[in-house]
């Protein structure tokens, strides 16, 4: 083999690696290994954190009660239980059930055609005969016509189900006591890892008195589930295919 065709190869590997990114780095760094579960650490210091800001209302001064051993909103006699700081935990139900059903069909034609006549054209019109012979046509100068087809179909039949339960913690307390959590699940059954995460804001007053919450009652939730190992890498196309499909026109 000359020198030419390795360096080609070698360059060809070289861009191979530069799109595929760190995933191929993480998938040689497990070959032969199952997926390594990450660490456990502080939510507010990954990289992608953002600290939640929306509307408030009005601030609303603190009732006092005199002579009272009862908290308002409390839903025990001497301690309310249910989470209600930063770094608490409470457990997120998580019931989604999807369908969806869509047909769509498309069919376009149209047939466009132009034709430009003028028998006087300053005095030139003469000079075509002189041009291109008995060919010429004063009569009819231009003519255009152009003929358009689409005809597309797509079809979708989705059903989805997501069943699962884990726990959140509370990472900041808004103006008004709402309470912002986020929660990550991670398990590994063989080759295979599991990942569910959660996060959204929550009113402490749906939140049971058991310390959980449905994710039905989740404002703005962030709710993901899936995985990667052997069976996710199978059910996916190659990266190349991918960039092909992005890449190309038609």
């Amino acid at each position: 083999m000359t020198t030419r065709p390795i360096l080609t190869l070698m360059a060809l590997l070289a861009a191979g690696t530069a799109l595929s990114g760190c995933n191929v780095m993480n998938r040689l760094s497990e070959v032969g290994e199952p997926p390594k579960t990450s660490k456990v650490q502080d939510p507010t210091q990954a990289a992608n954190y953002r600290p939640v800001s929306m509307p408030m209302p009005t601030p609303k001064p603190t009732v006092t009660q005199a002579n009272s051993l009862w908290r308002p909103g409390a839903r025990a006699f001497f301690k309310d239980n249910r989470a209600s700081e930063v770094g608490d935990i409470l457990t997120v139900a998580v019931s989604i059930k999807d369908k969806g059903v869509l047909n769509n069909k498309t069919t376009e034609a149209r047939n466009n055609s132009e034709t430009t006549d003028a028998f006087n054209l300053l005095g030139y019109e003469t000079k075509l005969f002189k041009l291109f012979g008995n060919a010429a046509n004063a009569s009819n100068l231009a003519a255009m016509g152009s003929d358009h087809a689409v005809s597309g179909e797509g079809k979708i039949n989705r059903d989805e189900e997501v069943s699962v339960t884990l726990a959140a913690v509370i990472t900041q307390i808004l103006p008004n006591g709402n309470l912002v959590i986020q929660g990550k699940q991670e398990v590994r059954v063989n080759a295979e890892l599991r990942e569910l995460t959660v996060s959204g804001v929550v009113r402490p007053s749906d939140i049971t008195s058991a310390n959980t919450i449905k994710s039905e009652q989740i404002a703005e939730a962030r709710i993901t589930y899936g995985g990667r190992g052997t069976l996710s890498d199978l059910q996916q196309p190659r990266y190349g295919q991918q960039i092909f499909d992005i890449i190309f026109p038609f």
